[in-house]
């Protein structure tokens, strides 16, 4: 048997029914549409309400109930489930062991890792490991949070970036040169005075007092991170492209974590890539956390082709960052699920897109 690689198959995706808008969200904090859009890029954001649905597992048991169906794979042919969140229903059981079940996946294993929003690049890569060694041939990789369980609406800065939702890929076995052929992954564990959420934990356990202080909720020093961001975000990039021989003539696409529109124009321009050629839906889907990338692939999926050399870099707490280099294994239009009248201007709305995409509509 030659070298072993680990290629997508395919994508599924779902993201909540409630949309909340930057109109909406300056009745809740002081704030506008203005600088949201100025300093964020943020225009809407997918909102888990308790009436639609609980937790990040009912999102990730979405997603991957529509990959399933679009990739038709027997459930009994799933042999793992990595999971990439931060936002778990719970400290235990496992999130991924609520999608296994809800999807009855009964010759599969799973388990959850957490490394913010950096979470998808490291679970592709455990996938791909776990692949690679011969003893797997198809896995799940999910990436998602529910961002708005930790999000104090109470605090201008942060609460206009985040939302919810939740992708997922189908990876599997191949001998052709195509799939994960690299990724360079690190975290410094020097970020936590600038992004964590400081109570709920072992160290900080719930109190009264932790919840009087409203320390259940993402706190961010921006422009620190920013600064960070930008610079590990872009050097990760580099490197993989010069580890892989690859100009920015190579790259098809892009795909960096959406945590700023800023951020990502920022990474494009240090690596020469044209805008055209990044994939970005933040003004849309905000951040995701461990839901960015796979969202992205879920949305552009239409426009991607077998042979594409994609390029996906993410920051997140920690801190952790890395980017990974990929060979895109199919055409993406071969699924009939995914609408591409949607980038046609004016033919179809992002809304009635993605009511499509929620329900799986052909």
């Amino acid at each position: 048997m030659g070298k072993i690689n680990a290629v997508i198959t395919g994508v599924g995706g779902w993201v909540p029914t409630y949309i909340l808008d930057n109109e909406e969200m300056s009745t809740i904090v002081d704030t506008s549409d203005e600088w949201i859009m100025e300093r964020i890029g943020v225009k809407t954001r997918h909102i888990l309400k308790p009436e639609e649905g609980a937790g990040t597992s009912f999102m990730m048991t979405k997603a991957v109930k529509q990959l399933l169906e679009k990739t038709q794979a027997d459930p009994d042919s799933i042999e793992a489930v990595i999971v990439a969140t931060t936002t778990p229903d719970y400290h235990f059981p496992s999130t991924a062991s609520l999608v296994i079940g809800n999807n009855g996946l009964k010759n599969a294993y799973g388990y959850d890792l957490e490394a913010a929003c950096a979470g998808f690049l490291y679970a592709m890569e455990q996938g791909a490991c776990l692949i690679r060694s011969g003893l797997y041939k198809r896995i799940i990789v999910c990436g998602g949070d529910h961002m708005s369980s930790m999000t104090n609406y109470q605090d201008r800065n942060t609460c206009p970036i985040f939302g919810d939702g939740a992708a997922c890929v189908m990876m599997e076995a191949t001998e052709e040169e195509y799939g994960l052929m690299d990724s360079y992954l690190r975290v410094d564990g020097k970020g936590y005075e600038n992004l964590h959420m400081a109570a709920g934990g072992s160290a900080c356990m719930p109190s009264h007092e932790t919840v009087d202080q409203r320390l259940h909720f993402v706190y961010q020093e921006g422009r620190t991170v920013f600064k960070h961001a930008v610079t590990n975000m872009s050097n990760a990039v580099s490197t993989i492209a010069q580890r892989n021989n690859l100009t920015k003539d190579d790259i098809a696409w892009v795909v960096p974590h959406q945590a700023n529109v800023r951020i990502e124009s920022a990474v494009a321009r240090r690596i020469g890539v044209e805008e055209d050629h990044v994939m970005i839906n933040i003004d849309h889907m905000a951040n995701t956390s461990g839901g960015t990338l796979p969202l992205c692939l879920w949305e552009y999926e239409p426009q991607l082709k077998k042979g594409d050399k994609i390029i996906f870099t993410a920051f997140g707490a920690g801190f952790s960052w890395g980017a990974s280099y990929m060979i895109w294994g199919y055409d993406g239009s071969k699924f009939a699920d995914t609408p591409a009248e949607f980038y046609k201007e004016g033919t179809i709305s992002r809304e009635e897109w993605y009511a499509k995409r929620r329900n799986g509509d052909k």
